[in-house]
């Protein structure tokens, strides 16, 4: 290269003053080599939105319960199909083609919860677990497996929005799980709620058939 010739001497020797637009050449090389290595090391900051607290959380919880009636259909060694849908279960109890049975039907959900506590919640089909001889057999599963309770909760606030003259009244809990809902209030139960920190509702605990210490609370409601 004519730069090496020029601007350059044999070993030993010294270093003639590189002329004016030679260094200007390479101070705009230098800068952009620079740029680049920015842009490099600083890749992930373009898709990276936030800190890693504001990425959302996901859970898996039992959701819900139902006692379905149906019939035996084909027997297949130590299982049966369950008719209409043709659902494979262990004949644990002996069933004979054609008997009537009921049958445990188990739904959980997926929750994703972002850094504000908002929830979107993805639900699973109905999963067939156990069956029943008689529904009143069924129905004292069911019984244990959903429960009703009284309690009190936090409140973390009410609200109230117009719009067209019309005003709405909400409150916003949180529940034992941790997850905060909004519920539609009137006005009277507004004014009472506005200073309170706790208010009593009603909770139906769902619990994990395979694992009962494992429950999700649902709000059924104000107590009072």
């Amino acid at each position: 290269m004519q730069l090496k010739q020029k601007g350059m001497q044999p070993s030993g020797a010294p270093l003639r003053k590189r002329k004016p637009s030679v260094v200007l050449a390479v101070l705009i090389l230098s800068i952009m080599v620079l740029a680049l290595s920015a842009c490099g090391s600083n890749e992930s900051s373009v898709f990276h939105s936030g800190s890693s607290e504001e990425v959302s959380s996901s859970t898996r919880v039992p959701w819900d319960y139902r006692i379905v009636e149906g019939t035996v259909g084909d027997l297949i060694g130590g299982d049966m199909t369950v008719l209409p849908d043709n659902k494979l279960l262990p004949n644990d109890n002996n069933y004979a083609t054609g008997d009537k049975i009921w049958t445990l039907e188990f739904m959980d959900a997926e929750l994703a919860t972002d850094a504000n506590q908002r929830n979107d919640i993805r639900l699973s089909s109905w999963q067939t677990i156990k069956s029943f001889k008689d529904k009143k057999s069924a129905q004292a599963d069911l019984t244990n497996l959903k429960v009703t309770v009284k309690t009190d909760v936090k409140l973390i606030g009410v609200y109230k929005t117009t719009y067209k003259k019309e005003t709405r009244h909400f409150a916003v809990v949180e529940l034992p799980t941790g997850n905060r809902i909004k519920q539609p209030i009137d006005e009277k139960r507004f004014t009472a709620m506005e200073k309170k920190k706790t208010v009593d509702v009603v909770l139906e605990e769902v619990h994990d058939f395979a694992d009962y210490d494992l429950a999700y609370a649902k709000f059924r409601g104000w107590a009072d």
